[in-house]
C-alpha cells in the first residue's frame, strides 16, 4: 500500500512540474511520467479492473504522446526554439497543425471519447474500490492534468503571433 500512495503523490507533483515548464520537450516529458504513474498506481492495485485499465492506459499514452512529441519536433523544425513563450500565435501561421495540437491536447487530457478517458475511468473505479481517500488525489492529478494541457495549447498557438520568427 505505501507504493500505491507513493505513486499517486508522484502524479501529482509531476503532473504540478508541468505547470512551470517553459520548454514544450519537458512539459511533454513530465506529462508521460504522470500518467505511468497511474499505470503504476493501477498495476500495484493487482485487480481485473484496474490491470484492464492500466492496459487501456499504455495503449493510449503510446498514441498520445507520440503524437505530442511528433508535434513538438515539428514546431521545432519551423521556428528552432521549443521554448513556449516564443512559439506564440502559431494558429495564424499554421492552422492545419493547430487542429492537430487541439486533437492531441483534448486526448491528453483524456476527452470523451478518447481511449484515454475509457482507461483513466477504469483506474479511478479500481482505486475508488480499493480506498475512498484515493479518489481526492486522482480527481487533483485530473485537474492539474486539463491544466497543463490546455496551458500547452493556449500558449503554443494562440495569441499574437510573434515576427521574428518565419515558419
Amino acid at each position: 500500500y505505501p507504493f500505491i500512495i507513493l505513486s499517486l503523490w508522484g502524479m501529482i507533483m509531476t503532473s504540478s512540474i508541468c505547470l512551470r515548464q517553459t520548454d514544450l520537450k519537458s512539459l511533454i516529458a513530465y506529462s508521460s511520467v504522470s500518467h505511468m504513474g497511474l499505470v503504476i498506481v493501477a498495476a500495484l492495485m493487482q485487480s481485473t479492473l484496474s490491470f484492464m485499465g492500466a492496459t487501456t492506459l499504455m495503449i493510449a499514452h503510446g498514441l498520445t504522446s507520440s503524437m505530442l512529441f511528433c508535434l513538438a519536433n515539428t514546431n521545432y523544425e519551423r521556428i528552432h526554439s521549443r521554448t513556449l513563450m516564443l512559439a506564440r500565435g502559431l494558429q495564424t501561421a499554421l492552422p492545419l497543425m493547430c487542429i492537430w495540437w487541439l486533437m492531441a491536447s483534448l486526448t491528453n487530457l483524456a476527452l470523451p471519447p478518447t481511449i484515454n478517458l475509457l482507461g483513466e475511468l477504469k483506474v479511478i473505479v479500481a482505486s475508488f474500490s480499493w480506498s475512498n481517500f484515493s479518489i481526492i488525489l486522482l480527481g487533483l492529478n485530473t485537474v492539474i492534468t486539463g491544466l497543463y494541457s490546455l496551458y500547452m495549447f493556449v500558449t503554443s498557438q494562440r495569441g499574437k503571433f510573434t515576427h521574428h520568427l518565419h515558419p
